[in-house]
């Protein structure tokens, strides 16, 4: 697939995102407090933590959708953080976001929605006057048909289930041809069965075309399954990181604060961070 072979030339296998002393503060409230962290580009790395421990804010400092207070952020050879214009830009088209809810233009088709990803990688004038190409609109093509969403190309995204429309996410974000995927929250808004379609698609991208994955999971159980090494987070600062072999009870304390017990709703999602009396 084209977006494949791109992303092999621009993503070599080894290179690492490198974050140093990174903090965040709204205010006098600090959100993120000086992480310092290394990923390589070939890792599915699962963020946990309650709400509010600081997982979404660290991938927007990541992505430098937010600014830092103090730190830098590196990948390869470059200083995210010194980044401005066009070379911006180009960071965010390699550092790809997915969100809990979707993001995407709902009344616009899931073709076009994917296309969109393209506009990271053109010029400015793209987004004043956007402009497929045919290769452009074949290789959406070939991503939503990855994603077992060929059928609903041309259905407005609006009208697709929660678990379509993400996929449909992932598909625009494959447009960029990126070489890491940051994913907030990806599955918390759905179903189990959809849930497991979105890490499955998640991971395969990971395996197959070499692409890091670093993704913010609600779900002990979603960790534990498809990341490699887990990262846990407590009042904006790294707890744990580690294989997720080795979240006992003492890494759950550590990272939750409390005695935790990972107990399965009948519906299949997990309840994490449930204090045992």
């Amino acid at each position: 697939m084209v977006a494949t072979e791109t992303n092999n030339l621009r993503n070599p296998a080894g290179e690492k995102l490198h974050l140093e002393g990174v903090s965040k503060h709204f205010g006098a409230v600090p959100a993120v407090k000086d992480v310092t962290l290394t990923i390589s580009n070939t890792e599915m790395v699962g963020i946990i933590g309650s709400s509010g421990a600081g997982k979404s804010t660290m991938l927007r400092l990541i992505n430098r959708l937010i600014e830092p207070s103090a730190g830098r952020v590196q990948y390869a050879a470059r200083d995210v953080t010194r980044l401005r214009g066009r070379a911006l830009r180009s960071w965010r088209a390699e550092c790809a976001m997915i969100f809990q809810q979707y993001n995407l233009s709902g009344r616009l088709d899931a073709l076009t929605n994917v296309l969109m990803g393209s506009a990271f990688r053109n010029p400015t004038l793209f987004n004043l006057i956007p402009h497929f190409g045919a290769a452009d609109r074949e290789e959406a093509v070939a991503l939503l048909h990855r994603m077992g969403l060929l059928d609903v190309a041309l259905q407005r995204a609006q009208t697709l289930s929660g678990g379509q429309q993400q996929r449909v996410a992932i598909a625009r974000a494959m447009m960029q041809r990126p070489a890491l995927i940051l994913a907030d929250e990806p599955v918390s808004a759905l179903d189990p069965r959809n849930a497991e379609q979105v890490m499955n698609t998640l991971a395969e991208i990971n395996a197959s075309d070499h692409i890091g994955v670093v993704v913010n999971l609600h779900s002990l159980e979603v960790a534990r399954r498809y990341c490699r090494r887990v990262i846990g987070m407590r009042h904006g600062s790294i707890v744990f990181d580690a294989t997720p072999e080795a979240l006992d009870e003492a890494a759950l304390v550590e990272v939750y604060g409390a005695r935790t017990a990972a107990t399965t709703r009948a519906d299949g999602e997990e309840r994490d961070a449930v204090n045992v009396k």
